[in-house]
C-alpha cells in the first residue's frame, strides 16, 4: 500500500484532548454529547475545535495546527469556553481522566457511527469496555525518510511520557492497583499498543499491505499505536498519554513530546544517532509506567541499571531547556516539574478517594482542577 505524507512544516504541532461529561451533582458521566454538539452546529459551529468520540458522555477537543504549545492550549480554551455554557444547559460540566473512577463502562451509549459500531461489533467485550480519555500529539515531520527513525527514538520515551500523565487508578469504582489502567485496557484491541518494529517508510507500506490483507484494519487510521504516523496530516502522533484534568497538565505533556521531536529531527540534522530500544525493554518500560506511574523504575539503556523516573524527567527539562526556548514552550516544558511537585493525576485521585465520598469526591476535585486550568492538592474530598 502506498502511503503519501502530507506536507506539512517541521515541528508544527496539535493537540487533542478528550473530555468526560459529568454530572457536577452526581459526578456521574452524562450522554448529553449529541444534544451539545447539535446544539453547538445551530449555533454556528465550532470549526472543528469540538467533535463527537466513541461514547456520547464524552467529547474531544481538538486545537488548529499551529507552531507553540501555548497556541494550542489557547485554541483548547476556546473551545471550552464555546462547549461549557451549551453543557450548562444539560446540567453536564467537563472533566477528564484516563477513565472515569466509577462509571460501568460497558452501561454507556455509544455515538451512532458506524465506525464504533464496527469496531463493538467486532471486538465484543473488550470494545465495550473501551472508556478511555487520551491526550494526543501531533508533530509535523516534514521529510518521509525521517518519520520512521523519529517515531522509533519516540518510542524510547513512551514509558516517561506515559508516568507523566498517569490518571486512570480506578476502574468501575475499584482501585486497580494500578496508575493507568487506560493503558492496559487499551492494548487489548488487536492493532493498539506498542508499534510494530519498522525501520524504514517503506518498510511500514508492506506492513499496511499486509495489515489490509490479513483483514486486521482497512486504512493506517486504524493502527491505535502508542506512537503512529499520520500521513494524512504530515504528523507524528503520540497517543499513550492518560487524559489529563487541566490545561497545565496538557500543555506538559505536549511540551515534552513537541521537544522529543525537535530534538530526534536536531540529531538527524547533525548526522547523530537516535536511540533506539529493544521492543522487550519498551514494553517492560511501559508496563511499569503503567502500574507504578511517577514511582516507576525505567531502564533508559540495553544492559543499564533502571532508574526513577522522576529523576529522569526532571532531567529531560533540564536537557530540553534550549529546545523548548526555541519552540516558545519554555513554561510549558517547566510544567512537568509542577507535576513532579504536586504528584501525577493518579496519586491526586488516590489521595482524595482516601478521605470521605469515593469516588464522587473525585469527581469533584477534577471538576475544580478542570475549572483552575492547574493541578490542586489533594484535600481529601
Amino acid at each position: 500500500m502506498r502511503l503519501e505524507l502530507a506536507s506539512s512544516t517541521r515541528a508544527s504541532i496539535g493537540v487533542e484532548w478528550e473530555l468526560q461529561l459529568v454530572s457536577p451533582l452526581t459526578g456521574e458521566l452524562l450522554p448529553v454529547a449529541p444534544a451539545a454538539l447539535e446544539q453547538l452546529d445551530q449555533a454556528g459551529g465550532t470549526g472543528g475545535l469540538v467533535v463527537p468520540e466513541m461514547h456520547q458522555a464524552m467529547v474531544e477537543l481538538v486545537s488548529r495546527p499551529r507552531q507553540r504549545v501555548g497556541q494550542c492550549l489557547a485554541d483548547l480554551d476556546e473551545a471550552l469556553g464555546l462547549l461549557c455554557p451549551v453543557l450548562a444547559q444539560h446540567g453536564a460540566e467537563v472533566t477528564s481522566a484516563g477513565v472515569h473512577p466509577f462509571a460501568d463502562p460497558a452501561a454507556q451509549a455509544i455515538t451512532e457511527c458506524e465506525r464504533y459500531r464496527e469496531l463493538v461489533g467486532r471486538t465484543a467485550a473488550w470494545g465495550r469496555q473501551m472508556l478511555i480519555y487520551g491526550t494526543h500529539v501531533h508533530v509535523g515531520v516534514d521529510d518521509v525518510d525521517r518519520l520512521v527513525p523519529v517515531l522509533n527514538h519516540l518510542c524510547t520515551y513512551i514509558g516517561h511520557l506515559q508516568a507523566l500523565a498517569v490518571s486512570s487508578p480506578f476502574w468501575a469504582g475499584q482501585d486497580t492497583g494500578y496508575a493507568d489502567n487506560r493503558a492496559m485496557m487499551f492494548q487489548q484491541l488487536p492493532t493498539a499498543g506498542l508499534p510494530e518494529a519498522i525501520g524504514s517508510w517503506s518498510e511500514l507500506e508492506q506492513l499496511m499491505d499486509d495489515l489490509v490483507r490479513a483483514g486486521a484494519l482497512r486504512e493506517v487510521n486504524e493502527l491505535r499505536w502508542d506512537v503512529r504516523p499520520a500521513p494524512r496530516l504530515g504528523t507524528i502522533e503520540v497517543r499513550a498519554c492518560d487524559a489529563s484534568s487541566n490545561l497545565l497538565e496538557v500543555g506538559a505533556v505536549a511540551a515534552l513530546t513537541h521537544c522529543l521531536v525537535e530534538e530526534a529531527l536536531r540529531l538527524l540534522d547533525a548526522g547523530e544517532p537516535l536511540r533506539g530500544l529493544p521492543r522487550w525493554l519498551l514494553a517492560a518500560n511501559k508496563w511499569r509506567s503503567a502500574r507504578y506511574g511517577l514511582d516507576a523504575l525505567l531502564v533508559e539503556q540495553r544492559g543499564a541499571e533502571p532508574v526513577p523516573v522522576r529523576e529522569s524527567l526532571a532531567q529531560l527539562v533540564r536537557r530540553l531547556e534550549p529546545v523548548a526556548d526555541a519552540l516558545g514552550c519554555l513554561e510549558e516544558l517547566g510544567s512537568v516539574l509542577e507535576v513532579l511537585r504536586l504528584g501525577s493525576g493518579a496519586e491526586r485521585q488516590r489521595a482524595v478517594a482516601a478521605g470521605a465520598g469515593g469516588g464522587p469526591a473525585v469527581v469533584r476535585h477534577l471538576l475544580a482542577e478542570t475549572r483552575a486550568g492547574r493541578p490542586l492538592p489533594a484535600a481529601g474530598g
